[in-house]
Formats: C-alpha cells, structure tokens, sequence
C-alpha cells in the first residue's frame, strides 16, 4: 500500500523528464516583457517575462548572454528562443533562454521613464534638497504594510541594534489602485505629528506593478515635501523607484533602511569603550610623565640645597649689577662723545651760512642772465631794422612809385612775355594810384 506514494522529488522529476520530452517545448519562441530582473555576479540573468495576463520565471546563463548585443532592463520588451524545463529544486516550470533581442518598451516603464524626466527637471532628486538623517533618532516612524515581512524586519533589525529608539507603525496600502493615496496620508500624518525623528517608507519586493504606487507622482511629491527626513525602503536591492530618487536616503531593503535609521548598539559599546581605553591611557602617560619629572625636580640640586643655591644666586647677581653698570657708564660716555662731535658739525655746517652762500651765488647768476638777455635783444633789434630796409627795398608798390607798372593776363598771372596774351585780348595794368583795364590792339616783337 506504501509503494503507492511517491516523493516529491520523483514526482518532480517526473513531470520534468515529460516536459523535456515535448519537442513543443524544445524550442519556444516568446514575446513579453522583462521585468525583476537580475544580472548575477556569476553572470547569470534572472528575470520574469510576463504580459497582460501571465508571467513565468527565466533564466539565461552567462554562455548565452554574453553574446548581447544590449543590455536588458525592467520594462523593456523582448523577442526570446528558448527551451521550457523544470527547476526541480524548487519544482517550478521555468523560461531557460537561448538568445534574446530587444521588441520595443514596455508601457510602465515608458510612463516610469517619463515621469522620471519630469521630476528631475523640477529638481525633485537633486541633492541640494535631502535632508541629513539624524545620528541619533529618539522616535522612528514606519510607513508600510502592518501584515507585510517587511514590517517585522524593520522592527527587528531596529529593536536589535538601538533597542532604545521608538518605533510607530503608520499603517498603509503598498499595492493597489488605492495605494499610493494611503501611503501620502501617512507621509502628511506623520508630518503633522510631530513626534518622529526621521520616517522609513517602504515595502518588500515584488514585480513593478505591484511596486508601482511608489512611483506615483502624487508620493514622490509627498515625500519631496516632507519636512521629515525619509528613508525610502522598496523592493529588492534590484528594484528601484521614483520614491528611491526624491528621497533624502535610498535602502536596498527594508532590514537595510532600519540599519540605515539607527546606529548599532554593539559597535556604540565597542566606540564607547574603545574612547575609555584610550582616554584612560592617555591620562596614564600624562600621570606617568608628571611623576617623573616630579621625581626629578625632588633630586635637583635646588630642593636638595636650597640655601647654597640662593648664595651662589646672590653672587650671580651683584656680578650682573656691577656688569650692568659698568656697561651703563660706558653707554654714556659714548652718547656724550657723539654729541659734542655732532655739535662741531653742526656749527660748521650751520644752515644760515649755507643759504647766505647760495643767495649770493643766485644773485651773480641772474645778473649775468640779465646782461645777456639785453644784448641778446639788441642783436635781435638790429638785425629786425635791416631785414625792415630790405623789404621796403624789394617793395613792388616802390617800384610802382618810380613810374614803372605791373600788367596782368584775363588769369591774373603777371604778364612776362608776348606769348601770353593774344590780340584783343583783355589786360590789366597796375599803376601807383590806380588800375587800368587794356585791350591789346597788336604785338610787335623786340629783337
């Protein structure tokens, strides 16, 4: 009756050796789109292929994805060959992909890509506008699910590593048509409290439309405009939200958010008594180091022999009181030296001497500058007379006055020869007292 029963396992491998046996199932051609993605360390992709409808998990190994010739990303829509199997580890059919090609952009993640350029274009993730985390928070709000794992992570991670913190859970919807309106109720309640020191908002994994209340417009203005610090804590550490970029601080997961709130108790201990140690020794090497010089100044001749030490300081001293005024004398008797050699100078070179000097030697050149400046100007006035007689020599109204006459041509240039002017022609004739105008009658030519 027993052998009826049969394992899990070999019902699994069952089911997996019937699949593989369907040639159907060998080679499938696929169209869907890509979403919780993941690129191993080892190399592998994980992912989930989905449409309106449906999904199923796949995986394509590094000995195939190395030939991409893109990057798959969250959203993005895809053309796939591959084979359908069995993973019997955790009995689930699953996609095993062979090649893969890009078929355009899911709808969500071009509405996730636009609002994205939006917000950041209005500053919404700039760092200018985060908010620091306090060190120390006295009381921590959680927005997310009460029913969630997400939540009991959160309290646990806290309660372990600050167990002195409060914690206030801020019930909200974190899936839903209804979701994102919850979650900024909670994000402005909190706000109006006035109680928390620092706020974490988020919720555990899952595919991007179940993740997609935290990319709503009206949350990442909520949290924008918090006045509390938030630490945003959604999905996996693969998943990424519009929430992630607006926030003051982006968590992988919601352990690692409460990690991010709240310092460790353990390492503040460790801190705490790695300062006493070290102030410790510090005030040990200070002590050690006074004692000795303490002990040194015990054994200095000066506390061993007090009195011998003051006589020979006494001696010391009339030395220097006699060396001090002897130099004092000396001091003296060479300012006095300087003084009576510099009132000799002094009256030898006395001022009014000098400028009586130099006024008389002022007034001798002036007197020469005055003999020469009046012979200068009667060399001047003689040669002026003589250039005057000979301009009135050279006068043509002189030459005028002796009976002589100047003629001119019709172009008022001074006629010279007979090849000038022309008959009939219109001459002018200048006199002394008047001018007469001429016509030429004839010309007769002088040999």
């Amino acid at each position: 009756m027993i052998d009826k029963y049969l394992t899990v396992t070999a019902l699994t491998k069952y089911i997996k050796r019937k699949l593989d046996m369907d040639k159907h199932l060998r080679t499938v051609w696929l169209k869907g789109e890509i979403s919780n993605f993941k690129h191993h360390n080892r190399g592998h992709m994980y992912m989930t292929i989905k449409d309106k409808q449906t999904r199923i998990q796949a995986i394509m190994f590094a000995g195939n994805n190395r030939y991409l010739k893109f990057m798959p990303e969250n959203g993005m829509q895809v053309l796939i060959k591959g084979e359908v199997s069995v993973f019997e580890a955790a009995g689930q059919y699953q996609l095993y992909i062979k090649a893969m090609e890009p078929d355009g952009i899911g709808a969500l993640y071009v509405q996730f890509e636009q609002l994205k350029k939006k917000l950041q274009e209005k500053g919404y993730f700039s760092d200018h506008y985060k908010k620091p985390i306090p060190s120390f928070p006295k009381h921590i709000g959680v927005i997310t699910s009460p029913t969630g794992a997400a939540v009991r992570d959160i309290i646990t991670t806290i309660k372990r590593r600050y167990p002195i913190a409060e914690i206030t859970i801020i019930p909200v919807l974190v899936q839903g048509p209804t979701a994102a309106q919850t979650v900024v109720n909670g994000i402005k309640l909190a706000n109006e409290k006035e109680i928390f020191d620092v706020l974490i908002v988020g919720r555990g994994g899952g595919s991007i439309e179940e993740l997609w209340c935290f990319n709503e417009e009206i949350v990442v203005d909520a949290i924008y405009h918090s006045k509390l610090p938030i630490i945003s804590a959604v999905g996996h550490e693969t998943d990424t939200t519009l929430s992630d970029f607006v926030a003051d601080l982006r968590a992988p997961t919601p352990t690692g958010a409460a990690e991010l709130a709240v310092p460790s108790y353990q390492q503040l201990m460790e801190k705490i008594t790695a300062l006493r140690n070290m102030i410790q020794g510090t005030i040990q090497q200070k002590l050690n180091h006074h004692q000795k010089m303490l002990k040194r100044l015990e054994e200095s001749y000066a506390f061993r022999y007090p009195e011998q030490l003051i006589r020979q300081k006494e001696q010391e001293l009339d030395k220097e009181v006699d060396r001090l005024r002897r130099q004092t004398q000396n001091i003296y008797r060479q300012k006095q030296e300087m003084l009576h050699f510099l009132n000799r100078r002094l009256n030898t070179q006395f001022p009014k001497k000098k400028l009586d000097h130099a006024l008389l030697e002022f007034s001798r050149i002036m007197n020469r500058k005055s003999e020469s400046m009046k012979s200068y100007i009667e060399q001047k006035s003689n040669q002026l007379a003589l250039n005057i007689e000979k301009l009135v020599l050279l006068n043509p109204l002189k030459t005028l006055e002796r009976g002589f006459s100047i003629t001119y041509t019709p172009q008022q240039e001074i006629l010279k020869t007979s090849e000038q002017i022309e008959e009939n022609e219109q001459i002018t004739v200048r006199i002394t007292d008047a001018t007469l105008h001429c016509k030429v009658l004839n010309k007769e030519e002088i040999e």
